[in-house]
This record gives C-alpha cells, structure tokens and sequence, in this order.
C-alpha cells in the first residue's frame, strides 16, 4: 500500500458492463486495486458501441484501463463456479445489471454476503432498486430526459438536445466510487460489509442540484448576469462571462466601446438584466468585426473571464494542455494509433510504456486468473475447448 496505490492489495470483482460501473471500478485499479472484470464470452457490450478498433472501443477503453479481463459463460454451472472461487477473497463485488437479474444468475447480496461477510456489494442500476421504473432499461440519454437535463439543454431550435458526453454514466461512477471508498475506511474499525446502490437517476439528479432546485422555485433557465453566453463572432464562438460591475467596465474597452459601461440602461448588474436583449444586440454586432480569437486574446489582457469555443482537436493540443501534461497518448491492443486518455485528478499520471496502463482485450487474462484460482492447464484448455471460457 502506499499513498499512489492506496488500495494495493484489494480485490474488485467487476460484472458491470457498459461506462458507469467498468468506469468507477476503473477509478478502483488505478488506485491499485486488483480489478478482475469478469464478461461474458462475446465481450462487454460496451466493447461494440462503433467504432470499433479491434476488442475495444472509446468507451472501454476508458472505462477498463488497468484491469484484468476473464471471459467466462455465467450461464453455465462451471462458469458460475469459476467466479465463486474469486467470491472469499474479494473485497468489492460490483453488478450492473437490471433489479432482480444478479439474484436469478445466483449472486444477490444475502448469498454473497453469507460467504464473504466482509464483501462491499455495489449495485448500479438506471432507476434504482425500488420503485415503479425499477426494471425499466435506462442507459444516459433516457435519464437525460427523465430528470430534465434535456429540457434545460435547449439549443437555438427551441428543442431540447442530449449531450453525447454520457454525463450521467461518468457522473454515477464517480458517486458510486466515493461511496465504495467511504465504506473501505469505515470497513478497517468494522469489520463487515455492506450493500450499496447507486442509480444515474440520483447520479442525475444530484449532479444537477443547483439548476434542479432553481429552475423547481424560478422556471426555465435564465443567466443571472449579463453579458453572459457564447456568441457568435466574424470566425467561431467565445464565451464570455462578465459579473461585476467593474469587470463591464474593462470589458466595454476591451471591446472598443468604453463609452457604453456609462450607459444608464448599463451601469449596474440588475440594469443589464433588464436591459439585455439591447445589449446583446450591441456586443454582437460589435463581435461580429473580429474573430473569436482575437477578442479571446483582447478579453484575456483585460483579465476577463472568456474563452473560444473549442473542438476535442483544439482542446487536446493547445499549449496549455500540453505543458501541463493533461493527456496521456495511450496505444490499445488492435489500434496502432494512440488514444488520448486524460490523467485523473489527484492520481499519478498514466504511463504509455506500462504494460498495466492498457484496457485489456476480451479474456485476455482468463488463463492467468484461473491458474492463480488453482485451476491446472488441462482443465483451462478444456473449460476453453466446451466454451465455458475465453482465451
């Protein structure tokens, strides 16, 4: 154990498929945990969310980085058996699945319990465990529009749209990891288990808190301070945020206008929120005779906050990423070229030349995990030969 690898010596038996559970048990092996992510013979599903390179794709790559793969046919007796013998020595137990499938495939937590009383059981599922929607399939854009994020999210069309950064999956990995951490040190002065659950529809929710419990008092959005938004200049978008009144003054310089901060319409916040279409309609004129570029350069020396509108391309090789190290080129097995995979927060940085700091093919360590289960090499080449594994 060590501060880099707090969790060195754990073990996570990780039956979740697609992004919100594989990510948070993900966040468990980088911090040194021994994550075996137990899959089915034709491979996590997230494993064929196109494109494709090879056994992975962006989302599994992302999500499984640092474990170690065995493909086993839970359907059968043998293969149901070859995860019962991870079961005594596992610290984290983590399901995915709808309310009700884990206790039919025999895993439930009163089961898994009675053999591992020391066993943090993690359930993810899209509605939660109770309640009328509980066995309703839902990946992230259905709690998108379930919870109001897409009602909020309107674009210029008037139609509310889905985000494709699967906020809800990332989001309830990371509550879902905060909680697996909470009950491992609460674990070292008790020495028992417990069942945690976890849905996006709370992830959701909660990520949303401010916006949810205003626009519940206030309706739909509105910003709370003017200028505020991206606009539209002579080339691309920036985004500009001007708060105070003293900060509208630079802003009305940097813009070319100081005269227009002595407006009376302007001279105070609750003045250009009352005011703004009129001055919406003069910043974009006035943003409409440069590009982006050069009025993120203007507003910057005038120490305002703004930013241009990026693509992932921009984003990934501005210097400032660069320099700070924020990305780590990643190469996976059956692509030759390298992902770009952000360095988490607060962890060491990911290595390109670690043979750990790869997202594992499919079955890739079943022989591996099965002879450290005591199994011999003629038993794992017939378990291979009657598909109960994959190799």
């Amino acid at each position: 154990m060590s501060f880099e690898k707090p969790y060195e010596g754990l073990r996570v038996v990780d039956l979740s498929q697609g992004v919100a559970g594989p990510y948070c048990a993900m966040l468990l092996a980088r911090q040194g945990a021994d994550v075996i992510k137990v899959e089915p013979l034709d491979g996590d599903w997230s494993r064929i969310l196109a494109p494709v390179y090879g056994d992975n794709t962006a989302y599994s790559v992302g999500a499984n980085i640092g474990k170690r793969s065995l493909s086993v046919d839970l359907k059968s007796q043998q293969g149901c058996a070859i995860v019962e013998r991870l079961l005594p020595d596992a610290d984290v137990f983590l399901e995915g699945f709808r309310p009700g499938v884990i206790d039919r495939l025999g895993y439930s937590y009163e089961r898994l319990s009675a053999l591992n009383e020391t066993l943090i059981y993690l359930s993810i599922s899209g509605f939660g465990q109770e309640g009328p929607l509980r066995e309703k399939p839902a990946m992230d854009p259905v709690l998108q529009a379930f919870t109001g994020f897409m009602a909020e999210n309107k674009g210029q069309d008037g139609i509310p749209h889905r985000t494709p950064t699967i906020i809800n999956d990332m989001s309830t990995a990371l509550y879902a990891q905060q909680a697996v951490a909470a009950a491992l040190y609460a674990r070292r002065d008790e020495a028992r288990g417990r069942r945690i659950n976890v849905s996006l529809m709370e992830a959701s929710a909660n990520l949303q808190t401010i916006r949810l419990m205003g626009g519940y008092r206030d309706g739909p959005f509105k910003p709370g301070m003017a200028p505020n938004g991206v606009f539209d200049t002579k080339e691309g978008w920036v985004q500009i945020v001007v708060i105070r009144d003293h900060d509208f003054v630079k802003f009305c310089a940097a813009l070319g206008d100081p005269a227009m901060s002595d407006d009376e319409r302007f001279k105070n916040a609750e003045g250009r929120r009352e005011n703004a279409d009129a001055l919406y309609q003069i910043v974009g004129e006035t943003l409409k005779t440069k590009p982006a570029t050069a009025w993120r350069d203007a507003f910057t020396e005038a120490g305002l906050q703004n930013e241009i509108v990026q693509s992932y391309e921009e984003f990934i090789a501005h210097p400032h990423v660069e320099e700070t190290g924020l990305i780590a080129w990643l190469k996976q097995p059956g692509s030759d070229e390298a992902w770009p995979v952000p360095n988490i927060p607060g962890l060491p940085r990911l290595d390109p030349k670690a043979p750990g700091d790869i997202a594992p093919c499919k079955g890739q360590h079943t022989r591996e995990i099965l002879a450290e289960l005591n199994y011999t090499a003629n038993e794992i080449d017939r378990f291979a030969s009657d598909g109960i594994v994959g190799v």
